[in-house]
């Protein structure tokens, strides 16, 4: 480990943990099927492929830590220490749209898993995590982007997700 940059054994240790990863991802793509599917692609085509990307990002970043550390990395931004309250309004967004996503449908519930993790992600930049008009704009903003995402996935792709309505429309 070199003495001239103390961050090179936590740099290391970030390259062997996404090594890791891509590992556990290739054995777990063992264990998917082959079979061709369409234009001669199988369903294991692109976990191979993640793991592999995976693999070699984290040999990278092993070998970039270990011959003189992350190069032109920018200072840290933030507080010192972790900001719990913004990682509760994230993760806050995240349970409630897996736990609500099939009682008010995709595109309220990824609207409001936005609102929320926007809030989180305002607080943990120091600012005021918004009023009822910003949250409320939130809202609304995530609607805007999941409605799109929504209408192609059951239109186009033909992919149920989870709506609020019966007729497929929200």
């Amino acid at each position: 480990m070199s003495s001239s940059n103390p961050f090179s054994f936590g740099q290391t240790l970030v390259g062997i943990g996404v090594l890791l990863v891509g590992a556990v991802m290739a054995w777990g793509a063992t264990f998917i099927s082959s079979e061709a599917g369409y234009a001669g692609v199988g369903p294991n085509a692109l976990p191979w492929l993640v793991s592999v990307v995976l693999m070699v990002c984290g040999a990278w970043l092993v070998w970039e830590a270990r011959s003189g550390g992350y190069r032109e990395m920018d200072a840290p931004s933030g507080a010192p220490s972790g900001d719990w309250r913004a990682v509760a309004w994230v993760v806050a967004g995240v349970v409630a749209n897996a736990s609500l996503i099939t009682t008010i449908g995709f595109i309220l519930s990824c609207g409001l898993c936005f609102a929320l993790a926007v809030r989180g992600l305002r607080m943990a930049e120091g600012e005021a995590g918004g009023g009822l008009r910003r949250s409320l704009t939130d809202l609304l903003t995530g609607v805007a982007i999941s409605a799109p995402v929504f209408w192609m996935f059951s239109k186009l792709l033909a992919i149920n997700l989870p709506g609020l309505m019966t007729t497929g429309w929200l």
